[in-house]
């Protein structure tokens, strides 16, 4: 036996667009200790996390995925962890249950495969990082996977990331400087290893913890990352989450296209019901220019990245494989992000009878 450190971190209740909260509970564990059901839960003051209300704060933090701290070192964990309310239902703010339920009565016989593409900015006091004290630095151009001092700015943290992504056991896949100075992207999801599963759940959830190491890394250098889809008006592109989605169908050769297709009709039809979760401000990004199709259109294409929805052009080639929905904002909650893909491309509903279900690891 050992005393750990384990950081639980949870999403609040901001709002409109949810944050990321943790503290710390030192545990006695043993080295075998690893699964979210060996973590206890742990209560927390929600009127603090706009959760609850003073008089009847108490909430319950329930660990639902557990990965290694690469910050701390080895035998401390970082825990990710669901909201509940005192009768362990799921708190109101809690997303990820209503993504867990899906999966669970039909999700998961589609075997959806997830990524997400999570641009972000990284900012030093009120300017984006390698801005000038006044101004604007040079027209986007050089920027975009750029090399260099005068071109590329915050590579230290992003490599530091990076690594901390994958030590911690996170379906890190790439990253990439963005066309602004100061902008940034990192992927998480399917990556094509066979002991890892990219389904909807796991791969929000290791967006989560993505983004949770990426702020804390950047308090070691004064750095603050911000999702906002639009960190700077004028003639930049904004800050997306791009999201690749696939399923069975999809990525088999005698159907790829077709359900594909049928996949695409169905996103159109429900185009405005995924606006309504794709991130607060989302019309400030998606205006028809810079790389976006407007909001209050749908449109579809193969390599077309002015498109509401883009069929890649090497899936086109083959006939088979999966789509990029371009409309999520950086801010987006990746749990209703899945959520809605799921419920829309694999015709999934919930039940009544399980929206109040007691919530378990």
């Amino acid at each position: 036996m050992f005393l750990s450190q384990v950081t639980y971190i949870w999403i609040d209740g901001s709002s409109p667009t949810q944050t990321l909260r943790s503290k710390v509970k030192i545990l006695p564990l043993t080295q075998e200790t690893y699964a979210p059901e060996d973590f206890p839960q742990w209560s927390f003051d929600g009127s603090s996390t706009y959760q609850a209300v003073g008089h009847d704060s108490d909430l319950i933090l329930q660990p639902v995925c557990i990965v290694d701290d690469p910050i701390l070192g080895e035998g401390n964990y970082l825990a990710l962890c669901e909201v509940l309310n005192p009768d362990e239902t799921p708190h109101i703010s809690n997303k990820r249950r209503r993504l867990v339920q899906l999966m669970a009565q039909g999700g998961y016989a589609h075997e959806p495969w997830l990524g997400f593409e999570q641009e972000y900015t990284l900012f030093s006091g009120q300017q984006p990082l390698g801005w000038p004290d006044r101004g604007y630095p040079a027209p986007q151009g050089p920027f975009y996977c750029g090399v260099g001092a005068d071109e590329v700015f915050g590579r230290h943290l992003v490599e530091e990331h990076a690594q901390a992504c994958l030590d911690a056991g996170l379906m890190l896949y790439g990253t990439n400087a963005e066309v602004m100075p100061g902008q940034w992207e990192f992927q998480i999801g399917y990556r094509g290893i066979d002991s890892e599963s990219a389904d909807p759940v796991t791969v929000s959830d290791h967006l989560w913890l993505a983004r949770w190491l990426l702020y804390r890394l950047g308090e070691e250098y004064d750095i603050t990352a911000k999702l906002h889809p639009k960190p700077v008006k004028g003639d930049w592109n904004g800050a997306g989450k791009h999201t690749n989605f696939s399923t069975r169908e999809m990525r088999d050769p005698k159907t790829g296209m077709a359900a594909i297709n049928k996949a695409i009709d169905a996103l159109e039809k429900k185009h405005r019901e995924h606006i309504a979760v794709y991130g607060h401000e989302l019309e400030l990004r998606l205006t028809g220019k810079h790389e976006t199709a407007h909001m209050s259109q749908f449109i579809a294409g193969v390599g077309h990245r002015g498109a509401s929805v883009r069929i890649p052009r090497p899936v086109a080639n083959k006939g088979y494989g999966y789509l990029e929905d371009r409309r999520p904002g950086a801010n987006a909650n990746p749990y209703e992000v899945a959520a809605a893909l799921v419920e829309t491309i694999c015709g999934v509903k919930i039940t009544q009878e399980s929206v109040s279900d007691k919530v378990s690891s």
